[in-house]
C-alpha cells in the first residue's frame, strides 16, 4: 500500500505503531502495517514522529513536485550499499557489459512500444495503413540497435540516443491516432506539458522514476552511477537508463485513461503561459490507477507476480550482477 498526501493542508502524524492522516474532513488512523512508501506533495505535513515510525519500519518517504518528480527522499540505513556492489557498478559502467545491456533495455522499449500499438489502434483502413509503416520503422530502429558496436559506452551513446529519440518519435506520431481527437497532442512536451496528454504522460512517469530510484537503493545500487546517461550532475542517471524498459507501463495506463474518455476538464488546468498542470484531482486518478497497474498480478517466465515485485527483483539481479564484477 502506499499512503499518497497529496492535498494542500493535509498532515501525517504518529499514534503508537500508526499514522494518522487529517484534513479538514476528518482524522483517519492508518496500521504502519502494509504501507510500503509514503509519498509527500507541496502543501502536506509530516512530522518528525511519523517520520521515525516510516523509518522503523523500513517505509520509503518521498516529497514529490507537482509534475510528479521525486526532488527528494528518506529512507531506512538498513537499505545501505556495500563497497562490493559500488566497485563492480563503476566496473559495470566502464565495460563491454554496459554496452550489451542497454542495447537490450533499448530492444525491449520498441518491442514494448510495437506491441501497445498493435492493442490499441484503430481498425478503420488509413490507422491501418499508418501502423503497419510505424511498425515496420520501429523494426528498422530495433534492428540497428541490435547491430551496434563498440567496446564501451562512450562508442555508441550517441547513436543509440540518435535511434531511440527516432523511434519514439514514430511511436508517439502513431499511438496519437488511437486518442480521441480532443486529447490528441501535436508533439511530445515535458516541460512543461502543453497538452492533458502529455501531462498525465510526464506525472506517470516521475511516478515511476521514483519507484525505480527506491528498488536499485533497497537493492543496494547507487542510482547516480549511470550507463548510457552519465553527463547530468547530481541526478539519478542510472533511474533514466532502467526506466526505458518500463515506460509502456505508464503509457498503458495513460492511453487507456483517455481511450476511454475517463479525463474530465477537473483534472487539469491550462495556463496563461500555454502549460498545462494536473489538478489533484487528476494527480490522484494516475497515481491510483498506476498503482493498481503495478500490484496487478501478471505472468512473467512461468511465474505469477506483481510489477512492483518485478522491479524489485530485476534491482537485486543488477546488485547480484554487480557483486561478480
Amino acid at each position: 500500500m502506499e499512503l499518497v498526501l497529496n492535498s494542500y493542508g493535509v498532515s501525517l502524524h504518529r499514534d503508537q505503531e500508526s499514522f494518522v492522516v487529517s484534513n479538514s474532513e476528518g482524522r483517519q488512523k492508518i496500521p504502519a502495517e502494509g504501507i510500503i512508501s509514503i509519498q509527500v506533495s507541496r502543501g502536506a505535513q509530516i512530522t518528525s514522529d511519523a517520520v521515525m515510525l516510516a523509518i522503523e519500519r523500513e517505509i520509503e518517504i518521498l516529497f514529490v513536485g507537482k509534475d510528479g518528480t521525486v526532488f527528494g527522499r528518506v529512507w531506512s540505513p538498513k537499505y545501505g550499499s556495500i563497497s562490493t556492489i559500488r566497485k563492480g557498478q563503476l566496473n559495470f559502467a566502464m565495460g563491454h557489459r554496459a554496452v550489451e545491456w542497454i542495447k537490450d533495455i533499448l530492444v525491449r522499449k520498441i518491442d514494448n512500444q510495437q506491441a501497445l500499438l498493435l492493442a490499441t489502434a484503430a481498425d478503420d483502413t488509413f490507422t491501418q495503413n499508418r501502423l503497419q509503416t510505424a511498425l515496420r520503422r520501429l523494426e528498422d530502429y530495433r534492428h540497428k540497435i541490435t547491430l551496434a558496436t563498440g567496446e564501451v559506452i562512450s562508442d555508441v551513446t550517441t547513436t543509440l540516443r540518435g535511434w531511440e529519440g527516432v523511434a519514439s518519435k514514430i511511436y508517439f506520431e502513431q499511438i496519437n491516432l488511437s486518442l480521441p481527437e480532443k486529447y490528441r497532442f501535436t508533439t511530445r512536451s515535458q516541460h512543461p506539458a502543453t497538452d492533458v496528454a502529455n501531462a498525465m504522460l510526464n506525472y506517470g512517469y516521475g511516478i515511476l522514476y521514483g519507484k525505480i530510484e527506491g528498488s536499485l537503493i533497497k537493492a543496494g545500487i547507487d542510482p547516480y552511477i549511470g550507463v548510457m546517461h552519465r553527463d547530468d550532475y547530481n541526478r539519478p542517471v542510472l533511474v533514466f537508463d532502467v526506466i526505458e524498459q518500463y515506460r509502456i507501463w505508464v503509457d498503458f495506463v495513460v492511453f487507456n485513461l483517455l481511450q476511454q474518455n475517463a479525463v474530465s476538464e477537473e483534472y487539469y488546468s491550462l495556463r496563461s503561459d500555454g502549460s498545462c498542470w494536473l489538478e489533484p484531482l487528476g494527480r490522484r486518478v494516475v497515481i491510483q490507477s498506476l498503482n493498481d497497474y503495478m500490484e496487478e498480478i501478471v505472468d512473467q517466465h512461468g511465474v505469477s507476480r506483481s510489477r512492483t515485485t518485478q522491479l524489485t527483483l530485476y534491482a537485486q539481479k543488477l546488485a547480484s550482477l554487480f557483486k561478480t564484477l
